[in-house]
């Protein structure tokens, strides 16, 4: 068995604000091999993207790790100085496609000058012209003519602002790559070849690929294993053949649920009743009882321990037993 390239153990995270502490990302245990590709899924402010940044040690300065270890190739990121981690392991070791590629390069340089920059940064000895030259075969890798290398980010279509970001993230050659809803604000073909481009990175580059997404049907058709968030918690994680198949959190059984299934008769959409709680003040117990409509009494005094209830497919639910 191959030792985890990324392990995550009971990862918490808040941010301070002024009404007290957002309970952004608590108590979350998750693991990644090399070669894998992990879809992480959940409604929108359910810790996705904290998790995400905190991955990458670039937390807003009102957020702090409050308890946890982040092991990559059995190094506690956590523990790191800013500048061990600055210089050796982000964009290096981990890279990350920031969710919005309209507001994530910078306006006034060109394309080829933000790569460049990457490059050398961790790579000293590399001069410009050598930078330049593997700034252009990035750009070709993911599909952009090189000869556009000197345009700028507004020369350039939402989606091939996307596939540039997408190259600034492999500058350095990471073992990880982390895509935040990569999809965002792309019409659904250019968001299909963005996704299918990734996956193809992913292959001919041996990267791990972390994908964050809304979209439940991203994730089962990009994604070996499948993680569900709810409320700053991960309810549910295995494979997504058992995750889509046989899911047994009531949260990922009603998100499932709200999908529709082009290959079954017409049926009207379920839904999933109530909001997201307040992560000011989340609820005692388990985080999803208010809206569950299988919650027994102990579920609004405790929260349910994450279990392995099969092999690599764990759950937090009182309801149901290792």
């Amino acid at each position: 068995m191959l030792d985890p390239m990324l392990n995550i153990k009971d990862l918490t995270v808040y941010y301070k604000i002024l009404r007290g502490y957002v309970k952004a990302v608590e108590g979350v245990n998750l693991q990644l091999k090399k070669g894998e590709t992990l879809g992480l899924a959940g409604e929108s402010g359910c810790g996705k993207t904290t998790m995400a940044l905190t991955i990458m040690r670039l937390l807003p300065p009102n957020g702090r790790i409050v308890r946890g270890k982040i092991l990559f190739d059995g190094k506690n990121i956590v523990e790191l100085p800013e500048d061990e981690v600055r210089k050796e392991i982000r964009w290096k070791k981990i890279a990350i496609v920031f969710q919005g590629a309209m507001n994530a390069l910078n306006p006034v340089y060109n394309i080829g000058e933000q790569i460049v920059e990457a490059i050398r940064y961790h790579e000293p000895n590399v001069d410009k012209n050598e930078a330049l030259e593997r700034a252009k075969k990035l750009l070709e890798l993911v599909g952009i003519d090189p000869s556009r290398v000197k345009n700028y980010p507004h020369e350039f279509s939402g989606g091939m602002r996307q596939r540039a970001m997408i190259a600034m993230a492999l500058a350095c050659n990471p073992k990880l790559l982390i895509a935040d809803e990569p999809g965002t604000a792309l019409d659904v073909i250019v968001q299909a070849q963005v996704l299918k481009l990734l996956v193809e990175l992913k292959q001919k580059l041996d990267l791990s690929l972390i994908l964050i997404t809304h979209d439940l049907s991203i994730i089962s058709e990009t994604c070996e294993k499948a993680a569900i968030m709810y409320a700053g918690k991960l309810v549910e994680s295995g494979s997504v053949y058992k995750i889509f198949k046989e899911p047994l959190h009531p949260y990922t059984q009603g998100l499932i649920a709200a999908f529709p299934d082009i290959h079954a008769p017409r049926a009207e959409i379920k839904s999933i009743e109530g909001q997201p709680p307040d992560l000011l003040n989340p609820p005692r117990g388990c985080r999803f009882h208010p809206r569950c409509q299988y919650a027994m009494d102990i579920c609004k005094i405790k929260s349910p321990p994450y279990i392995e209830v099969e092999k690599d497919h764990f759950v937090a639910c009182h309801l149901v037993k290792s």
